[in-house]
């Protein structure tokens, strides 16, 4: 791995500036810099070391300093992070052998903590304890932004009750990584993260970021990637664009770009590595689509499969539908009949010579101001 301190130069001090920066030029020379926005004055340079190791910060403040970590490559973290992370009293860490290797990587020797979603409750009482005899205490997750699809979202509310400061400390993120990258709108997006293990509240999600002018982001497991797109083209339809980050910042970094449908059918059989970070396009943006019979089929399937009545499948379907194409709303009403007619005769058995059950369904599907019945 290449050492992230090796290639900088002198930036150029910019009238009103507080300082100017100096970076190191060789990886085997001691030098003093200045930090350009920070309390530290002319005469307090920090020394850094040599690669490798990270400088310490004398003069922090007592309080919880949320501090985001690289989500891939190890050369992503900020200077700042790193003298927070040496200076802290003590790291808290999502899983501390994943940590572990980033704080041997800058030879830091702060103690590890482990703090994560199954032993919140009962670490907040030694570090309220800690925060509170004035130490400070740094809490990071596996990759990026504690409290963002991660824990940190309960210690930050307790320290607000307990009047303790919160000082965030920024850097990579998934989710501005991949919308930078993606060749979609960055005017207004939705931040989802990872959608429920329920299928009821999955569909309810997906539901009303189908309708949504911004681009929706989604964090989604690579086992579970099927199935979301499964559920995700259902709603949006299979015309909708999609990019689907994978491995950002590692060695198989990968972009995908294409339709709903295309993902669906590509990934049906082929489970994909690493972390996803999924990106939709808005409602504004997307292509026109009045599905097919066998595409209306396709979707009503999935939808039953997953829980749903009849009606409510069909409900979802036209509404989903409709929304691309108002002004024809008769096309997609009898699309819809004639494919229930079709599975209702093929679950009677009238395509082997017997007549179809008599039992009614009786739908009525909202387009605009009107009503149609089914």
């Amino acid at each position: 791995m290449s050492i992230p301190w090796a290639s900088y130069a002198f930036l150029p001090k910019r009238a009103g500036s507080p300082s100017l920066i100096p970076f190191i030029v060789s990886p085997f020379r001691k030098v003093s810099y200045l930090p350009r926005f920070s309390s530290f004055s002319s005469d307090k340079a920090v020394e850094q070391n040599g690669p490798g190791s990270a400088p310490k910060e004398g003069n922090l403040k007592s309080g919880l300093y949320l501090v985001a970590t690289p989500i891939g490559n190890l050369e992503d973290i900020t200077l700042r992070a790193l003298r927070v992370l040496n200076s802290a009293d003590v790291i808290l860490s999502e899983d501390t052998r994943h940590s572990g290797k980033l704080l041997q990587y800058y030879n830091i020797k702060t103690p590890l903590v482990s703090y994560h979603k199954f032993n919140e409750s009962q670490r907040e009482v030694m570090i309220l304890q800690k925060l509170q005899q004035g130490q400070v205490v740094a809490l990071v997750s596996d990759a990026g932004t504690p409290g963002i699809s991660d824990p940190g979202t309960e210690l930050a509310k307790l320290c607000l009750t307990n009047n303790i400061p919160i000082v965030p400390i920024p850097g990579p993120s998934a989710v501005i990584a991949a919308l930078s990258a993606s060749g979609l709108s960055t005017s207004e997006f939705t931040f989802v993260g990872f959608l429920s293990k329920h299928a009821g509240s999955r569909r309810e999600r997906l539901e009303i970021s189908s309708k949504e002018s911004a681009t929706q982001i989604f964090f989604v497991p690579p086992h579970k990637l099927h199935q979301f797109l499964e559920e995700a083209s259902s709603l949006f339809g299979e015309l909708r664009y999609c990019v689907i980050a994978r491995e950002m910042t590692k060695i198989h970094e990968e972009f995908w770009r294409g339709s709903l449908g295309e993902a669906t059918q590509k990934f049906s059989s082929q489970q994909p590595r690493g972390e996803i970070t999924l990106l939709i396009e808005g409602k504004a943006n997307s292509v026109v689509e009045i599905p097919s019979d066998s595409q209306i089929e396709h979707h009503l399937k999935v939808l039953i499969s997953n829980g749903h009545s009849l009606s409510t499948a069909v409900k979802l379907v036209a509404e989903a539908t409709s929304a691309k194409k108002k002004q024809d709303p008769f096309f997609i009403f009898f699309s819809i009949c004639r494919t229930i007619t079709l599975l209702s005769y093929r679950k009677s058995g009238k395509e082997n010579g017997m007549q179809p059950s008599r039992s009614k369904t009786n739908i009525r599907i909202r387009f605009g101001q009107g009503m149609l019945c089914c």
